[in-house]
């Protein structure tokens, strides 16, 4: 069972839980699995007994003249009976090799449910981010068209120069062109949210703080070793192909199976008599019980060619966990680096965003007594404007790095993100239910879409209603248009 899908999706917790509900990768991921299950019972049918009903119906058309017992039609019934008792390890390996990639599916079914949480982290990760920029670049657009009325009508008076107003008009235009941009970003974060999550985002809520996250990349990696569900998929896939190798080699080993018959004869009538009269008996059964060996001698190299193959894919399987140890272990320090760099470039940021702020008040009160001029308050406001960009994306990429951190950890299941809202898929319970089961009749219910459709979902807009920073509704001109053509210190 699955827990039950929110309303609506405005924390990261709800972001999540829709997501394990309904997200189509990950609920095919499970089906992917679920089929999986079903090649042990495969495995296991090899060696299990056989019963097989033969019926066949026969009308001599035409009959020999020199037969003496030449009936006119025929009813042949056989019951036959076959029960292994000897493979040469092909079932016993099968079987092992089946589980160890039912186990190895399991594993992947965890990678695949990290890597989905990863995305939603990123995806609403990226909303906040690119809300707060798009909101900033309003906020800096609005200020910049204030500021330009103002150079124009102190232009007007004499108390600015041309050269003031070609300024304030080409930082305008900059500051539109980059609000464009940010709208279009957040555009594309708001329909990658919709395509992880399944649902448009809200006014998403900041995210709580990330629990475990380790002391050095060395504590990373040697938790990432030993839980990371990529390596575990792989070690088991690798312990399969070692069974494979065992069924190959019983493919040059000799067989043995107990078998019974029983042969039902009936000439529905049609039975001639014997030389002497005597009438012919119409219908006659048969049983025989006993022990049948295949001995293969010789296959044309057949086996020899098929161990050889399962050996040079049981080696492919040795290497290949070292290749996704390496790629593990490079993920957990990345995203260390990455998650500790950002955590620096915040501290720095917040700092910058703080000085830029005093430094912007100052100028634009040295402007209102002419020692500053409009070039000064524009480039105070554009260094702003970019320590506050700089903030919001560290934060971003901070967050981003430290859970993709968790998730190289192996720490980043659903068990792990508290999403306990109802119960969990457990991938396990296929697996009982199918394992011993011998039923050649039994099915499941017809397929049915579990994953949601977002084609009814409205295409996403650059509409953004979280407050930003107050200090930036502050026209950047103060200065009260002259009255008079007196010269000013901005006068070029």
């Amino acid at each position: 069972m699955l827990i039950a899908a929110p309303a609506s999706a405005d924390t990261l917790r709800e972001a999540l839980a829709r997501a394990y509900a309904s997200n189509p990768t990950l609920t095919g991921q499970r089906a992917a699995l679920r089929a999986t299950d079903e090649n042990v019972p495969i495995a296991r049918a090899s060696g299990l007994p056989g019963v097989n009903l033969t019926g066949q119906f026969n009308e001599n058309a035409v009959q020999a003249s020199n037969a003496f017992f030449n009936p006119e039609r025929s009813a042949t019934g056989i019951a036959q009976l076959s029960v292994p008792l000897f493979q040469g390890g092909a079932v016993r390996n099968g079987v092992r090799a089946a589980e160890s990639r039912v186990e190895a599916g399991r594993a992947n079914l965890r990678g695949t449910e990290a890597n989905l949480f990863t995305n939603v982290v990123g995806s609403y990760m990226n909303v906040i981010r690119d809300e707060a920029i798009v909101g900033l670049n309003t906020q800096n657009v609005r200020v910049l068209e204030t500021n330009l009325n103002a150079s124009r009508d102190r232009f007007q008076v004499g108390d600015l120069t041309r050269t003031d107003v070609a300024q304030s008009e080409a930082r305008l235009a900059q500051a539109r062109a980059q609000l464009q941009s940010a709208q279009a970003q957040l555009v594309s974060s708001r329909e990658n949210y919709l395509n992880f999550v399944g649902a448009p985002p809200g006014v998403l809520e900041e995210p709580p703080t990330l629990p475990n996250l380790p002391a050095t990349p060395d504590a990373a990696v040697v938790e990432a070793l030993q839980s990371n569900p990529q390596i575990l998929a792989a070690q088991k896939v690798r312990d399969a192909s070692r069974f494979d190798v065992g069924v190959a080699r019983a493919n040059r080993l000799p067989r043995v199976s107990a078998v019974a018959q029983g042969n039902y004869f009936n000439y529905l009538g049609s039975a001639p008599a014997s030389a002497t009269g005597i009438a012919q008996p119409n219908s006659q059964r048969t049983a025989t019980t006993g022990l049948q060996l295949t001995l293969p001698l010789f296959q044309g190299g057949r086996p020899a060619a098929q161990v050889r193959q399962a050996q040079a894919l049981q080696s492919q399987a040795i290497e290949n966990v070292t290749a996704i140890e390496r790629n593990v272990i490079a993920q957990a320090r990345s995203a260390y680096a990455i998650w500790r760099s950002s955590l620096e470039v915040i501290a720095s940021s917040e700092t910058a965003v703080n000085a830029n702020k005093l430094s912007l008040e100052g100028v634009r009160a040295e402007n209102s007594v002419g020692t500053r001029t409009i070039l000064d308050i524009l480039n105070a406001e554009q260094e702003l404007l970019n320590s506050q960009v700089t903030l919001v994306s560290a934060r971003r990429d901070a967050y981003v790095a430290g859970f993709a951190l968790l998730a190289a950890m192996g720490d980043a299941e659903a068990r792990d993100l508290g999403l306990e809202g109802g119960a969990l898929y457990d991938p396990t319970l296929n697996y009982r239910r199918v394992r011993h089961s011998i039923n050649d009749f039994d099915s499941d219910p017809e397929p049915v879409p579990v994953g949601t459709s977002t084609a009814g979902s409205p295409a996403q807009n650059a509409r953004v209603v979280r407050p930003q920073d107050p200090l930036l509704k502050t026209d950047v001109d103060r200065t009260p248009a002259l009255t008079t053509g007196a010269a000013s210190p901005n006068r070029q």
